[in-house]
């Protein structure tokens, strides 16, 4: 089918539970205000490219007005992902900006091609930085969900030795820049069913790591406890937001040399 005839996607109302949890994080953390230059980082998955329809959709009814740029960065791993990303954006009828990187190289050949995941998305961070200062973008939205969030706590309790999660909102160079993500109570579930009702396609991550990240990884651990017990998810996410820093470690010295090393 010619692209000239994929454009519009058909109407759909956001629907009225996750209409609630995006405004609900909305007004919690005050993402938006008047006269923003909103900033969304699209991958090409359901989750920025539904985060990209709703942000449109939600001008409509918004008592503020503000500006949208969808920006998709291509990392460089060949196949049809710029072109198929750059379709859906158009069906969705967003101001974008694509550009081709060869970031997913360079990550890979970084230490011998370790922490490929890690030197990559600094890579696509740093150069969605740029861009927005270059068009004058105060907000960068990304369509991280709740899952997303209880991965990261999980993977920084893991492998980076502390205990964090992702902000749904986060100032970052004196408040010039402020990450949102309006997706941040929402869970995946929900987001692909809207996905599939506007009759968004995906596209598939070309990244070789995909299926074998670190995040994977924690993914498959945690979906089947999801599975056996429904009420999990949303008291890990409530935790979060519940810390009781009296019941925490101080901060430990550095450790000792052990005997072996010891020359």
């Amino acid at each position: 089918m010619p692209l000239s005839e994929k454009i519009a996607l058909p109407v759909c109302a956001i629907p009225k539970q996750l209409n609630h949890l995006v405004g609900r994080a909305m007004h919690l953390y005050r993402m938006l205000a008047d006269g923003d230059r909103v900033m969304i980082a699209v991958s090409g998955g359901v989750d920025s490219l539904v985060l990209s329809w709703l942000l449109k959709e939600w001008l409509r009814k918004a008592p503020i007005r503000y500006e949208l740029l969808a920006v998709h960065l291509d990392m460089g791993f060949g196949g049809a992902e710029y072109d198929l990303v750059r379709e859906q954006l158009r069906r969705i009828d967003l101001p974008m900006l694509m550009e081709r990187t060869v970031f997913g190289h360079k990550a890979l050949a970084a230490e011998n091609g370790k922490n490929g995941c890690y030197h990559c998305a600094r890579q696509r961070r740093n150069r969605l930085f740029s861009l927005a200062e270059e068009h004058h973008c105060n907000k960068l939205a990304f369509g991280h969900h709740q899952e997303d969030i209880i991965e990261t706590f999980f993977l920084n309790l893991f492998y980076g030795g502390n205990l964090s999660a992702m902000a749904p909102r986060q100032e970052l160079f004196g408040g010039k820049l402020t990450l949102i993500r309006p997706l941040a109570m929402v869970e995946k579930k929900r987001i692909v069913a809207l996905g599939k009702s506007l009759g968004i396609t995906p596209v598939a991550n070309p990244c070789p790591l995909a299926a074998d990240s670190r995040r994977e990884k924690i993914r498959s651990w945690l979906t089947p406890m999801y599975e056996n017990d429904p009420a999990l998810k949303a008291t890990i996410f409530a935790s979060l937001g519940n810390v009781r820093t009296d019941y925490l470690l101080a901060p430990l010295p550095p450790a000792l040399p052990t005997s072996s090393s010891i020359g």
